[in-house]
């Protein structure tokens, strides 16, 4: 199995992130108009794309189908941080800006919960694309689930939990160049990763290790 960075993910996200920094080139991000995703076939259920919203908080302007299978609801202009349980709303929305602001990817792990009290772990990719002016404003995304589950899609999750979160660095096929941090489940300091993620890309530029 390929890996993004110095860990081994699910097969699904590897494909999509590959596919996306094939797209981007020698690019931070690729264009928005470059992206065609029924290209990725059978993985398209699981792809969604998220764009900055009038009223502030970040929505998704697209949803696979597999996505609004597992929340039970269509998720197009819903929040895509109100996916998650109660006082990581602000932490959320402060990652989405970062990813976006620093045309950086991320990978989020997180927990899902669902309505009748099953768990049930994930990962998330989250991939910046650029409109024709350079600016990022929306976010390419892949979810997968790492645990399986027979009441998956099935049962709707009620709610996320944010386990862990990454700004991925692997830009050029570089095995070592992962650079990550880590949050609790326990909701601190909101925008604590939008801070650290400043100084993720502070340090890269640099060359000295983030802290």
């Amino acid at each position: 199995m390929k890996q993004i960075g110095c860990t081994v993910r699910h097969h699904t996200i590897i494909d999509v992130y590959d596919y996306w920094n094939r797209l981007r080139g020698t690019q931070d991000a690729p264009l928005k108009s470059e992206l065609e995703p029924s290209t990725l076939g059978h993985m398209l259920p699981s792809l969604f794309i998220l764009e900055i919203s009038a009223e502030g908080p970040v929505t998704f302007r697209l949803a696979g189908a597999k996505i609004s299978d597992l929340f039970g609801q269509d998720l197009r202009d819903e929040s895509f941080s109100a996916l998650f349980g109660e006082g990581y709303g602000n932490t959320i929305e402060a990652t989405l800006a970062g990813a976006m602001r620093h045309a950086m990817p991320a990978l989020l792990n997180v927990t899902g919960y669902s309505t009748a009290g099953h768990r049930a772990a994930f990962e998330i990719a989250l991939m910046p694309l650029r409109s024709d002016d350079g600016h990022c404003e929306r976010l390419f995304g892949v979810i997968a689930a790492t645990t399986v589950a027979s009441w998956l899609e099935v049962v709707p999750l009620d709610f996320l939990v944010l386990d862990r979160c990454r700004a991925l660095r692997n830009f050029q096929g570089d095995a070592s160049a992962e650079a990550g941090w880590q949050v609790s489940t326990k909701p601190t300091r909101p925008h604590g990763l939008g801070a650290i993620l400043g100084r993720v890309v502070s340090s890269f530029r640099s060359g000295s290790p983030a802290r």
